[in-house]
């Protein structure tokens, strides 16, 4: 789409005043400033020269500066530009924006984030309730911003509503857009701003893999639930079948085995009553124990990287999905899971069930991820762990305070650990010494490993779905037995 001179020309005045800071009040551009002056200069070296060409430049040029201003007086209403965010937490990855515009305004150029190189920029479209649709112009307007500036679109000033769309890489919790604005009068010689807009925060849950649960309790505890307990109570499945005694519920009365035991004989007065006893089902209590200190990838020379470029291939990324779809496993058949962040205890999650806890450790986990950072020590305190719960440790294992903190653990309760190491590690080539290093660090790591063995814990490799991993984890409680 080809851009007629004037609409450039008012292109180049919307930019140039978005690049500026001149308050939320109405400012006269540039343009209108050349015009008054270059055209009063030239009219007045005519004069003074004698000459009529400067005169004949510079009257045009004044007079059409001046009938354009008398028509681009400041409106009495204050222009106003109105964003309906999208929801603040969301399981999308892509959300849309509501803009509306108020106020007797020409153009109205607006900063959203630019979308990825290999999509097209977002664009602003007017939906069928618009007082009017885009004019040509203004369509060749909008598609010069996007060809300079893909964060810039230009609207028309017929207040909308317009909408467009925010794409996200990934899950986590981030600021979606912040749009300043800029709004132009007739012809752009006078602007209202730029205002700088607030923040807009949206936080995309972390995804959930269908899994079958991993790993119980010896005992299970609670109250309600579907693991069998040693408990007597209201079960499905059956215990025993005792002789009845007060107190016992009529509805418990075996009737089979009280005709066999002579029940209804009445030479023997009753006696013979027998009921069936059933096991109480109690829900088991599991403990998701995450590391975000650490953020690596498959490539050692990356390390030292920002994370933000590791963000869908490292262990922080493993780590989160891990616990989301170990989370959402357990929950479903009625267990209570907890979160425990070893670099940040502040941020852990109590026991609980139901859908709303899973909402909540994965919002949770997305916090977590956003807070990650380096910390000498893990903490791991006795307290976080409810007495008989199940402990699993996610974690790449890089440092020996991890190992040291879940062997302990192991002395107190059943622990299981789950290896989110990106592998197989790819050395850097741009050092001589490179292939030694990963070498250290290959066995190091399966050093770790073993010392965790030692201590009964057993760890398991997470793959890219978690199937092997948790038919892993499943094979190791039936070898194993009960603790």
């Amino acid at each position: 789409m080809t851009t007629a001179p004037g609409e450039t020309a008012r292109l180049d005045r919307l930019r140039a005043g978005l690049g500026r800071r001149t308050g939320s009040r109405w400012q006269p551009t540039d343009a209108l400033y050349r015009g008054l002056v270059l055209g009063t200069g030239l009219i007045c070296v005519g004069v003074l020269l004698h000459r009529l060409e400067p005169v004949l430049l510079g009257a045009p040029l004044l007079l059409s500066t001046v009938l354009a201003l008398a028509g681009a007086r400041p409106p009495a209403e204050q222009p106003t530009l109105w964003v309906h965010p999208p929801p603040r937490v969301g399981e999308s990855t892509s959300a849309g924006v509501g803009i509306e515009v108020t106020g007797d305004v020409e153009w109205t150029a607006v900063r959203l984030p630019a979308a990825r190189r290999d999509r097209p920029p977002p664009t602003a479209e007017v939906r069928p309730g618009g007082r009017r649709r885009l004019t040509a112009a203004a369509a060749a307007l909008r598609a010069a911003v996007g060809e300079a500036d893909e964060t810039v679109h230009v609207l028309p000033g017929d207040g909308g509503p317009w909408r467009a769309e925010l794409p996200r890489r990934r899950w986590g919790d981030a600021v979606e857009l912040r749009p300043d604005h800029l709004f132009a009068g007739p012809d752009a010689l006078l602007v209202y701003g730029p205002v700088t807009g607030v923040e807009i925060r949206r936080t995309v849950l972390p995804p959930v893999v269908a899994l079958p649960a991993g790993p119980l309790p010896p005992r299970a505890a609670g109250l309600v639930g579907v693991h069998r307990s040693v408990q007597p109570g209201d079960g499905t499945e059956l215990r025993d079948i005792r002789p009845f005694r007060p107190g016992d519920r009529l509805r418990r009365i075996d009737w089979r085995v009280s005709a066999r035991s002579g029940a209804f004989d009445p030479l023997r007065g009753g006696v013979g009553w027998h009921v069936r006893e059933r096991h109480a089902e109690a829900d088991a209590e599991i403990v998701l124990a995450v590391d975000t200190r650490i953020d690596v990838g498959a490539e050692i020379g990356d390390w030292m990287a920002p994370s933000e470029a590791r963000s869908t291939t490292g262990s922080l990324d493993a780590t989160v999905r891990a616990a989301s779809a170990l989370a959402a496993a357990y929950l479903r058949q009625g267990d209570r899971v907890g979160l425990i962040d070893l670099g940040r205890p502040q941020l852990s999650v109590p026991c609980a069930a139901g859908r709303r806890q899973l909402l909540r450790l994965r919002g949770a986990l997305a916090t977590c991820a956003r807070q990650a950072g380096w910390a000498a020590q893990p903490i791991l305190r006795p307290r976080q762990v409810p007495a008989g719960a199940v402990l699993i440790v996610l974690s790449p294992f890089l440092d020996d305070a991890v190992v040291t903190s879940t062997g302990q653990a192991a002395r107190r309760g059943r622990v299981f650990g789950v290896d989110v190491l990106p592998g197989p590690l790819t050395s850097d080539a741009s050092m001589p010494w490179g292939a030694a290093v990963r070498t250290v660090l290959t066995l190091e790591h399966a050093g770790r490993l073993r010392a965790l063995a030692e201590h009964g814990v057993r760890v398991v490799r997470w793959d890219s779905d978690g199937a092997e991993a948790m038919a892993a984890l499943r094979g190791a409680r039936r070898r194993g037995g009960r603790r």
